[in-house]
């Protein structure tokens, strides 16, 4: 009809994720402009630094417009996309004169006509958001990066080379001063005074992925914010390897392929109830240590995007079995990158099972705001004592790294042997295994 005005809903802004997110990529529709979409129906799916998030409508009606393609980059409080009243049809071209909104629904500021940004800006939304905080780190305008990645994506090497022209940058390039003291370098700052990498023909380049610069930003903020200590020790886990054997078949029926996983999570628990000091955030702005109520313990997952860490909550609460269901179900969503939010956020210690891959001894890193990590390696058999005679043991290591600003060696030692006990002897578990 002529004349006819667009009734608008609502505006969906991106939403403030927590967790430091800023921005994420737009990874999939659900929708199309013309859709009647209802309540809680799945919008769209974003990835960011963390995990790949499902946006659910936060009202009814029909889609009007759409503000973003898949690959485009939408920070938090951008308007991802608009509904309408349900039945209210979709302008063919141009923007309504006037917006008029139902009473008692308070009317929003006119928006533009549903255009996407132009494809000629080759910075324009095409960047990763860790892409995006280098360039920021680095001085760098990213909508003046000429993008080399697939569809004119800006990459950190195209942010890196864009501020080594910077007359300043390439000033201290060449004189190679050191960095003071005084000022630690950020992790972007030290990859920016990283040597230059000269490529030879049949080099080839392989630039990080979102995931793998989260991660590398991270294990850098740990290794040159936090004193790591570490301690090592073997475990006989003898009697746990017959346990294990004798009730995998109990599991089975459960759908739970049965580990030594659960019941090292399982000590674990029982030894941060103990020494709660080691289930913990620290606090660097106030110089404090939280000591957290609840005990979720992170289960580092090897995915081939990279390192993930889902959390298992309240391990304390929970048996073996529980503890198993949710190891599987959390291990298979990260490495089909389905993990929620959720499912990473308020982890208070993490294990990192080294010995799935054959790793014998490792010092890992600490997961910030944690203060301890602890990583479990290869099971060998070795010989041991039994009854005054010596016999194959099946012998496990374990390491334990700390931040030494909150605990002492002999407190992490105490600490890695009641884990220890417990492995050695899993009876005083005392939990129900069927």
């Amino acid at each position: 009809m002529h004349g006819r005005v667009m009734v608008i809903v609502l505006e969906f802004r991106f939403p403030d994720l927590g967790e430091g997110i800023h921005e994420g990529t737009i990874v999939k529709w659900h929708v199309k402009v013309g859709d009647s979409v209802r309540v809680d129906q799945v919008l769209v799916e974003v990835e960011t630094d963390k995990a790949i998030v499902e946006l659910p409508s936060p009202g009814a009606g029909t889609l009007l417009k759409i503000n973003y393609a898949q690959g485009q980059t939408v920070k938090v409080g951008e308007v991802l996309l608009v509904i309408g009243a349900s039945g209210e049809s979709v302008p063919a071209s141009g923007t309504p004169a006037s917006i008029s909104a139902p009473a008692g629904v308070a009317r929003p500021s006119p928006i533009p006509a549903a255009t996407m940004p132009p494809s000629s800006h080759p910075g324009h939304h095409q960047a990763a958001p860790a892409t995006r905080r280098l360039a920021r780190e680095l001085n760098v305008d990213i909508e003046t990066v000429i993008g080399t990645g697939p569809g004119g994506r800006v990459t950190d090497e195209d942010v890196k080379a864009a501020s080594s022209k910077t007359p300043q940058l390439a000033a201290k390039e060449s004189s190679r001063a050191p960095l003071s003291a005084a000022a630690p370098a950020s992790p972007a700052r030290t990859q920016a005074w990283a040597p230059e990498i000269a490529s030879e023909e049949g080099d080839q380049r392989v630039p990080l992925t979102r995931l793998r610069n989260t991660i590398a930003e991270r294990m850098v903020y740990s290794k040159t914010h936090i004193p790591h200590a570490c301690g090592m020790d073997y475990v006989d886990v003898t009697r746990l390897a017959e346990i294990r054997e004798k009730e995998k078949k109990n599991f089975e029926p459960k759908g739970v392929k049965l580990t030594f996983l659960p019941f090292i999570v399982k000590a674990v628990a029982i030894a941060l109830k103990e020494y709660p000091r080691f289930n913990a955030h620290f606090d660097e702005k106030k110089g404090e240590l939280v000591i957290r109520k609840m005990h979720n313990i992170g289960i580092a997952v090897d995915t081939t995007e990279g390192l993930m860490v889902p959390v298992v909550k309240d391990v304390d609460r929970k048996s073996i079995v529980e503890i198993a269901q949710d190891i599987e179900h959390l291990a298979a969503a990260a490495k089909e990158r389905k993990l929620r939010l959720e499912d990473m956020r308020g982890g208070s210690f993490t294990i990192t099972n080294v010995g799935s891959v054959g790793g014998m001894y490792s010092t890992p890193i600490i997961n910030p705001p944690e203060v301890a990590i602890m990583g479990i390696h290869r099971i060998k058999e070795l010989p041991g004592m039994e009854n005054d005679k010596i016999r194959a043991r099946k012998v496990m290591g374990i390491s334990m790294c700390f931040d030494h600003r909150v605990a002492d060696g002999a407190e992490a030692t105490v600490f890695m042997n009641v884990v220890m006990k417990h492995l050695e002897d899993p009876d005083l578990m005392l939990v129900d295994m069927i």
